[in-house]
Order: C-alpha cells, then structure tokens, then sequence
C-alpha cells in the first residue's frame, strides 16, 4: 500500500491510500480519482516528505488533524448536521419504513424521525408519496 496526498484543481488538499504507485498511475488515468471535498476529477499529487523512520523520537510529528475530527470544512458542515438531527429527532433503527409509512398516513404522530431501512424498501416509500431523503452519514448506533 502506498499514501499520497493529493490535491484538486480547486486547491482541496486530501489524503488516499492506493495499492501501489502504478494503480494510482490506472486509476487517475481513468478518471476514478476525485476529489474528497468537490468530486473534481482534475486531481495531481501534492508536495509530500517522505516518511523516514529514525530511532530518535525527539522529533515531533507534522501536526494533522485526529482522524475522529474533521478535516476540512465540508467535513465540519457534515458533523454538526449529525448532531442535529441526532439531537432534534427520534432514532427508529431499522423499523424506520414502518414507523415513516405510520407518520405519513396519521396512524402515528407526526415528529422528525431517521433510522435505517433496506434499498427496497426506500424505494417503494418514495413510490408511495411517503417523504423520505438519504442522510450523508452512517447512524451512530444507539444501544439501551
């Protein structure tokens, strides 16, 4: 496995592990490398150091960001969207599809609901009027 960090024609830097040096090499010449942050396709390597290991440990790191913390500003934008939806409605878990199709339908109260449901079952709640969106995160598990 090979790090490279990369960089979009619209100055988004990002980081991405690939096989090798020559899967990149595929990779971006079909096309398949974007962007983390815009989706640009027009992406090239950035500057990087190369990592030598030295026994000295003196040395203190370049800072980066925690991986459990944003890295960039659509990231920030995505995490407090969570937060909020977390916190201004009822988590369902996988009865979602039921309990949407109980709201829509007023066998249920009408409330902010997210929770997880199959492809299929997405689908045909769409198909019967009842409104639903994907949310851009995976649900953080709720357990009692």
């Amino acid at each position: 496995m090979i790090h490279f960090t990369l960089k979009c024609a619209n100055d988004h830097q990002f980081d991405s592990w690939f096989q090798s040096g020559t899967a990149y090499d595929t990779l971006h010449a079909a096309g398949m490398v974007g962007c983390s942050v815009c989706g640009s396709t027009d992406v090239t390597k950035a500057m990087m150091a190369p990592r030598v290991s030295t026994t000295d440990k003196a040395e203190t790191p370049t800072a980066r960001p925690k991986l459990t913390e944003p890295a960039n500003p659509a990231e920030k934008a995505l995490a407090e969207f969570k937060k909020y939806v977390e916190k201004h409605s009822d988590y369902v878990g996988t009865s979602f599809a039921d309990e949407a199709r109980a709201i829509h339908s007023g066998d249920a109260p009408q409330r902010p609901i997210w929770g997880e449901t199959r492809g299929d079952e997405a689908k045909k709640l769409i198909d019967d009027g009842v409104p639903i969106a994907p949310l851009p995160f995976t649900p953080t598990r709720k357990s009692n």
